[in-house]
């Protein structure tokens, strides 16, 4: 699926407006909020997702208000928002984040798949304070160029990995905050124990977030547990009846938990 993905991609970063534009826009946004400062202040910390569909699991909540939703995971602890702006295959779009950051006051991530110095520059300009860059999506060098532009724009970037030669791969480009996806890219399968087998190579990194599978508060003590200084949660939350209180739930159960 990452391919067709990255097609859909390719042809939106063609679209895409003159990079010393975004630029420009970019360096008059207000300054950035400190993702890493949020995910580590102690116990589990929650970097909670705005999505209304996955290519997985199909519509999840198609007709979700981004500020409603957003307002309720800060309203739970939330230490983080993260907002899906792909709009073929998760029906995201950028407004979505432009909203999101102006009703909340934690930092927020643009969740796309990120190939492009611009799209890093038209996610700053939008108020992001956080990109991702997923190792399977890039090759070594576009890598190493992202994590730079990403420090010229005074962005966190939130390098994603699904293995441990990409955990590897991450930590040697030195990146500072590491994802790691429990969700396999070819299968769809989540599988806690991904996080978990791939945590020790992850010692020198300064932020770690555990993503996808953790639906429930068994989950959150495991990721704890394994050295995670967060946990990033959609599907379940999106789903849920109750946003806030799972937040709240999934901090609480393993608040004592989380790295020093």
């Amino acid at each position: 699926m990452l391919e067709p993905i990255l097609e859909t991609t390719r042809r939106r970063i063609e679209a895409l407006p003159d990079l010393a534009g975004l630029r420009g826009r970019a360096l008059e946004a207000s300054p950035a909020r400190d993702l890493a400062g949020a995910l580590t202040a102690g116990g589990l910390q929650v970097v909670a997702e705005i999505k209304r569909r996955s290519p997985s699991a199909g519509a999840l909540a198609p007709a979700l208000d981004p500020v409603t939703q957003a307002v309720a995971y800060e309203r739970g602890g939330a230490a983080a928002i993260s907002v899906l702006t792909e709009p073929d295959h998760f029906s995201g779009s950028l407004d979505d984040l432009v909203a999101v950051r102006t009703a909340v006051g934690v930092p927020v991530l643009r969740k796309d798949f990120t190939l492009s110095p611009a799209q890093i520059w038209e996610a700053r300009a939008a108020g992001a304070d956080a990109v991702l860059l997923i190792v399977a999506a890039l090759s070594d060098a576009l890598l190493d160029d992202l994590l730079g532009v990403a420090a010229e724009a005074g962005v966190a970037a939130i390098v994603e990995v699904h293995t441990a030669g990409e955990a590897e791969t991450a930590v040697a480009a030195g990146a500072r905050i590491v994802g790691v996806n429990n969700r396999d890219l070819t299968s769809f399968h989540t599988d806690l124990a991904v996080a978990e087998q791939v945590a020790p190579l992850l010692s020198g990194v300064d932020v770690r977030i555990a993503e996808s599978g953790v639906s429930d508060p068994e989950g959150a003590v495991r990721m704890a547990a394994a050295g995670y200084h967060a946990v990033l949660v959609g599907e379940a939350l999106v789903r849920s009846g109750d946003p806030a209180g799972l937040v709240a739930t999934l901090r609480r159960v393993a608040g004592g938990e989380g790295p020093r």
